[in-house]
């Protein structure tokens, strides 16, 4: 079996894979907590010189101390391997996986590389490839590059709900590239380019964002004609936030359901009601549908880019927390007692977890 490099690899001869994406490809023993399956493998590109980002959160951050850097993202290890041998690894295992997906760091490097990575993976196998770029080295007409090269998906990880959190935690707050201003516009011409409901944005909840300030933003996403996926804030060891609190359970469960209102169309954010600190107090729908929403599970579940039979692929097992009984985006239906605890979780008290 390869075994990962020793030495800092280089894309595009080598690609980091999620820890849960290099196990399903038999790189890592492993098992998943309660028999999860993960169906979208995501590669992440790499190289000697880094990310220019200098993300407070981000453990690929060039902030963050080079003793950490390399080793964690997203709470678990991304070891790297030769492309080649990920391919063929998908190869063998292709019936089982739904999606790929390839993510860009701050280098520009990365440009040329997710274009022929992805022209590479179109042409081997029939599985949708989506992309998650980075709007301050992409322009407009490598978003028409992508899209040549086979990718029919593409998110921009806004994170922070709030430009001035956005300002705070990735841009001149910290000393980094990035601008709200700048990933809003390659969001928008992204969807024009992919058409409505092919591209979107990623949030981070539990930034110090107010319920209603994170409802407004992913109402705002959606008239772009978007969508969006969420993830729960996890503390990166040896980031600048290593002792900033997870969002509370109460507080990512709102969001969660808020989320899947907006997307769905079922609901607006303008229906929504708030008490004095921002907190939603209502959805803005009659009480028995919002229940039958809530117990079909679905909004807790880990929204993410579908496969071609429209289930969502990118489900990311764990990605938010450790394994355990306190799963906050479920890679698989939740059970009658999963959906029960939920509701606890909603009808909880500010702060409570």
């Amino acid at each position: 079996m390869p075994q990962p490099s020793t030495q800092i690899p280089e894309s595009p001869e080598y690609l980091r894979l999620s820890l849960a994406a290099a196990m399903t490809l038999g790189f890592k023993p492993g098992l998943f907590y309660r028999n999860a399956r993960l169906y979208c493998i995501n590669l992440l590109l790499t190289y000697r010189s880094g990310c220019a980002g200098r993300c407070a959160y981000c453990g690929l951050s060039n902030a963050r101390p080079a003793q950490y850097r390399d080793k964690t993202f997203i709470r678990v290890d991304w070891p790297a391997y030769p492309t080649s041998e990920i391919i063929e690894r998908i190869a063998e295992r292709q019936g089982r996986i739904k999606r790929i997906c390839i993510s860009q760091i701050t280098n520009k490097r990365a440009i040329g590389d997710t274009a022929s990575i992805c022209r590479q993976l179109r042409s081997r196998f029939d599985i949708p490839v989506s992309l998650l770029v980075s709007p301050t080295i992409v322009s407009a007409d490598d978003l028409r590059q992508f899209k040549a090269a086979g990718a029919d998906k593409l998110g921009v990880a806004v994170d922070l709900a709030t430009p001035d959190l956005f300002e705070q935690y990735r841009g001149g707050g910290v000393g980094g590239p990035h601008r709200w201003e700048t990933y809003m516009n390659r969001l928008s011409e992204a969807i024009d380019i992919f058409g409505p409901r092919n591209a979107g944005a990623h949030f981070i909840v539990g930034m110090g964002e107010t319920q209603k300030q994170m409802v407004e933003v992913i109402q705002a996403v959606q008239d772009m004609g978007g969508w969006t996926h969420l993830f729960s804030f996890y503390p990166e060891i040896g980031s600048q936030l290593v002792d900033h609190p997870m969002p509370a359970m109460d507080h990512y469960r709102r969001i969660q359901l808020a989320r899947y209102l907006i997307d769905e169309n079922l609901s607006r954010a303008g229906r929504f009601g708030y008490d004095e600190d921002h907190k939603i107090l209502h959805f803005g729908l009659p009480a028995s549908e919002l229940d039958e929403v809530i117990s079909s599970g679905v909004p807790f579940q880990t929204s993410g880019c579908p496969g071609k039979n429209g289930q969502t692929a990118c489900n990311r097992p764990f990605a938010n927390e450790r394994p355990g009984p306190n799963i906050r985006n479920y890679p698989f239906p939740p059970t009658e007692h999963d959906i029960q605890s939920i509701k606890k979780q909603l009808r909880a008290s500010p702060g409570s977890d």
